[in-house]
């Protein structure tokens, strides 16, 4: 870790205090400012006596949901739908028990009303798992477009769909073809063919959940949840594939989309919220978390920091990770963990390592 301790001290030994305090085993960081790559690190140990490399596989979970908002903002440049398109177009069958008028739009900013859906993942197979979703009633009491609430998964599924129908081609393929493949994401993948999987797992970290003052060993790294598509939380690779995407997206989107497209997709849409899921107002673009501080940077959940400037823009995964772009410093963020804490521990590490990060590179 010399590299990342000379460059990053502060954060360094915050990443090792995570450790010596049974956060995580493990910690993988990309940094890069004014394009240039300021770190590219693992810290602590992958699996045990394994240790943790800038090559190693890591879980993103949800901190991988903007790759598909971005796959669904590229089929609107191709004219192949818009954002206020009833999710009807595309799958008919959605459209029962008062989810008639949902748009991508609602989806895309979380107020769509059905987030508390069994998807059964990984155990269901992806049509029983899209069944399931139309067949769900609209949440009571729930205004479309006005009731804001985090969908945790059941409309990222929804989203897969619309891809699948539009592109003709299974979700992990078009994502591929989309996204990963474009930006270089050579490693990364939201849903990995079993070949891939049988010549890479012994790379692939562990995850950890804390249970009763003790790190346990979940299934996260095993076949069912490697190889079964789940858009809205399996995105895996190496941490700083992520963080070329928020690159390109500081980039203007250069060379995968239109400037005008990312302007469109990390503008705040929806402002002033109360998210009835994170128990804290929090403004949101299309598929990502827009900078809430205002609203109460030392409560606002999976935030970018003190530091972070108005405009940043990036999304957490439960309990383990975060990755933004803040434009006006110029600078990406992605960090992941091995180890699931529960959330207060969680969003104070996370915190502590974001302002860490901006305090080595004396941006305050």
């Amino acid at each position: 870790m010399s590299s990342l301790e000379d460059r990053l001290p502060l954060t360094s030994q915050r990443i090792l205090n995570g450790i010596e305090n049974q956060l995580h085993t493990g910690m993988q960081i990309y940094v890069s400012l004014q394009g240039e790559v300021i770190a590219d690190a693992g810290a602590g140990e992958a699996r045990p006596g394994i240790p943790m490399t800038a090559d190693t596989i890591n879980l993103w979970l949800s901190a991988g949901k903007p790759l598909t908002a971005m796959a669904i903002a590229r089929l609107a440049e191709l004219g192949k739908l818009n954002f206020d398109d009833r999710v009807t177009r595309f799958i008919p069958e959605f459209g029962t028990h008062g989810k008639e008028s949902i748009t991508l739009l609602h989806i895309l900013n979380h107020t769509a009303g059905f987030r508390p859906v069994e998807t059964g993942w990984p155990e269901s197979d992806w049509e029983e798992t899209i069944q399931r979703i139309s067949t769900t009633p609209l949440e009571e009491n729930w205004q479309i477009g006005k009731t804001a609430g985090y969908h945790v998964s059941s409309s990222w599924f929804i989203l897969g769909e619309v891809l699948q129908r539009i592109m003709e081609q299974p979700y992990p393929e078009l994502m591929r073809d989309l996204i990963l493949e474009p930006l270089g994401m050579k490693q990364s993948w939201l849903g990995m063919p079993v070949e891939i999987f049988e010549t890479i797992q012994d790379n692939i970290a562990y995850v950890y959940q804390r249970e009763k003052g003790e790190m346990q060993l979940t299934d996260w790294h095993t076949a069912p949840r490697c190889l079964k598509p789940s858009p809205g939380g399996n995105a895996r690779g190496p941490i700083r594939e992520l963080g070329w995407f928020y690159e390109c997206l500081l980039n203007q989107g250069l060379p995968l989309f239109e400037p005008q497209t990312v302007e469109t997709m990390t503008s705040r849409h929806r402002i002033d919220q109360f998210d009835l899921t994170l128990q804290h107002i929090v403004d949101y673009g299309l598929g990502f978390i827009i900078n809430s501080n205002r609203y109460g940077e030392a409560t606002v959940p999976y935030g970018f920091g003190k530091y972070a400037s108005e405009e940043t823009f990036g999304h957490g995964g439960s309990q383990s990770s975060i990755a933004f772009a803040d434009p006006e410093k110029e600078l990406v963020v992605a960090v992941v963990a091995n180890g699931r804490p529960g959330e207060p521990k969680h969003q104070r590490r996370a915190k502590e390592i974001n302002e860490a990060i901006y305090e080595d590179l004396k941006l305050i």
